[in-house]
């Protein structure tokens, strides 16, 4: 195989993707999405080659998904269209813009491409806990954390996962190989319970392995933490007026791999090591990014991808970023 360099290989998202079947005020419209589907888009279109391995049919909703990815730049994994049926989330949008959802799928991998020929692999949601297909992505996280660098969004689906005792030592595990992690407070609730700091379930999955991990907190503060810095940074959301929340933790997980990608600190085994020894001054910038494209896509309707130019337009509206 052609030995080339990480920044040229492309980065494997391993995960669902389905349609969203949208309810809100009586209204009902059909979107594109899925967690690690909205990571690849993100991914892409802010200027990273980016593949997805995932699961659906060859029915209309199935075409539907692979015409976006295909706008979006990324490259679909061959196999990704032999479900019987396109997965569907039902998420139904309450007076604040927050979503709920319930599921019809099944979840499946297909065959995977050399571990040596992805710089990067990003999984999470169900699809890293949900049979039968979360056997084959734990091989794949195994196999990656041996020579390159893993990230991981427990991203909690009550419905799909079972109880949080059921699932919580499958999402450790993921963890404890992944080198960023990233969840919402709402997600470290449902697992350890609402009385437990949030701070202290962070320096628990720190504890555990990854270089970085962070919470998102969704009007408030994100929080990370580094393996080598003893203090947490708080970084503020992007003030803008929220027109619904879906996507934006997915568009938030993009923007933080885009940032530690282009700060050398993903995408390869000598990156995992520099990231385990990066300070919190070193992730700040991938933090900011992450900040801002979960802001954009929270000012739109639906999981949107913002680009390098738009992310671009509001690093100079606000020099506060730099």
């Amino acid at each position: 195989m052609t030995d080339m360099k990480s920044t040229e290989r492309p980065v494997l998202c391993l995960g669902e993707a389905l349609i969203d079947v949208i309810k809100r005020a009586g209204n009902i419209e059909e979107k594109v999405g899925g967690s690690v589907f909205n990571v690849a888009c993100g991914v892409a279109s802010l200027g990273h080659p980016t593949s997805l391995a995932s699961w659906w049919g060859k029915d209309e909703r199935g075409k539907t998904l692979e015409e976006k990815l295909v706008s979006a730049g990324v490259h679909v994994i061959s196999g990704s269209n032999n479900a019987q049926k396109t997965p569907i989330a039902n998420a139904q949008i309450d007076n604040h813009g927050q979503a709920t959802y319930t599921f019809d799928l099944e979840w499946q991998v297909p065959p995977l491409p050399e571990i040596d020929s992805i710089s990067h692999l990003h999984t999470g949601s169900f699809a890293a806990t949900l049979t039968p297909g979360a056997s084959a992505v734990l091989e794949a996280v195994e196999a990656m954390a041996i020579q390159g660098t893993i990230s991981y969004d427990p991203n909690v689906r009550p419905s799909l996962m079972g109880t949080p005792e059921q699932v919580r030592p499958k999402i450790e595990k993921l963890i404890s190989l992944a080198d960023v992690v990233k969840a919402s407070d709402e997600d470290i609730a449902w697992l350890y319970g609402k009385d437990t700091p949030l701070e202290s379930v962070l320096h628990k999955w720190k504890a555990m392995g990854p270089g970085l991990v962070v919470a998102t907190r969704g009007p408030w503060a994100s929080y990370a933490l580094c393996a080598n810095d003893r203090d947490m940074l708080a970084v503020d959301p992007l003030n803008t007026q929220v027109k619904d929340t879906v996507g934006a933790g997915d568009s938030f997980m993009a923007g933080l791999i885009s940032g530690l990608l282009d700060a050398g600190l993903l995408g390869s085994a000598e990156a995992k090591q520099r990231l385990q020894n990066a300070r919190l001054s070193d992730i700040q910038g991938a933090l900011y990014r992450a900040t801002v494209t979960s802001g954009i896509t929270v000012s739109k309707v639906g999981a949107y991808a913002p680009n390098q130019v738009e992310v671009a337009k509001v690093y100079k509206r606000d020099p506060s970023f730099h």
